[in-house]
């Protein structure tokens, strides 16, 4: 495989260009997973690495991601070379694991999309650093007019359950959906009788909900 290039899986009308998160690749088990979840249920995914997940593969090591500002660039750019692929007829939503999901609703906040985009989703949105949870990434939310579907593991020590019903309404746009018992990768612990494939397959379900229905003007 050429990882210059884009991963795609799927047939839909609909797009979902989808960025990893810090510390996985593109082609990780989780995103794997995700992508095949979602183009079951009609919607194409198009996978991305940000150029710090590159120079992983081609020097091996751990790098740590660039600064927001400049993966935010590079995020813009792939919506632009992916517009550029499927021409402006279909719909494109953006989104990512973690840090992917971050920096897309960063980009959404801003005004020079211009159009591009029709929605941001985010899989396990990382709301605060863990155990820091007085250090919130929430303050562009207020300056979001696209609609936004996070999908959060009620365990997910980047944001409980718990803590986020203390934060309180996160603004109109955003539709938050609960996975019981996920953590930051949708693992469930054992006692809660199901497993990381099936909540996978959930938030995929939420997911291509969400964007099907944008997507057809409801």
């Amino acid at each position: 495989m050429n990882y210059s290039e884009f991963w795609s899986e799927g047939t839909g009308k609909s797009v979902l260009l989808l960025a990893h998160g810090a510390g996985a690749p593109a082609d990780s088990s989780y995103m794997n997973r995700l992508s095949s979840a979602l183009a079951v249920k009609g919607v194409t995914v198009v996978r991305f690495e940000f150029p710090y997940m590159k120079l992983r593969r081609e020097n091996g090591g751990r790098r740590p991601p660039a600064r927001v500002p400049k993966l935010m660039d590079t995020f813009q750019e792939e919506i632009a070379r992916l517009r550029s692929l499927i021409g402006w007829e279909r719909p494109l939503f953006i989104g990512g694991k973690s840090l992917g999901g971050r920096v897309a609703s960063l980009l959404a906040a801003e005004s020079g999309l211009g159009g591009a985009v029709s929605g941001v989703v985010c899989f396990g949105y990382p709301f605060h650093p863990p155990r820091k949870a007085d250090r919130w990434r929430t303050e562009h939310f207020a300056r979001l007019t696209l609609p936004v579907c996070i999908l959060q593991g009620s365990r997910d020590p980047f944001g409980t359950q718990d803590e986020l019903m203390q934060l309180g309404n996160l603004g109109p746009p955003i539709k938050l959906h609960w996975l019981f018992g996920g953590d930051h990768d949708f693992k469930p612990l054992v006692r809660h009788r199901t497993s990381q494939s099936i909540l996978i397959d959930r938030a995929a379900e939420i997911a291509a909900s969400f964007i099907n229905t944008i997507a057809s003007g409801g």
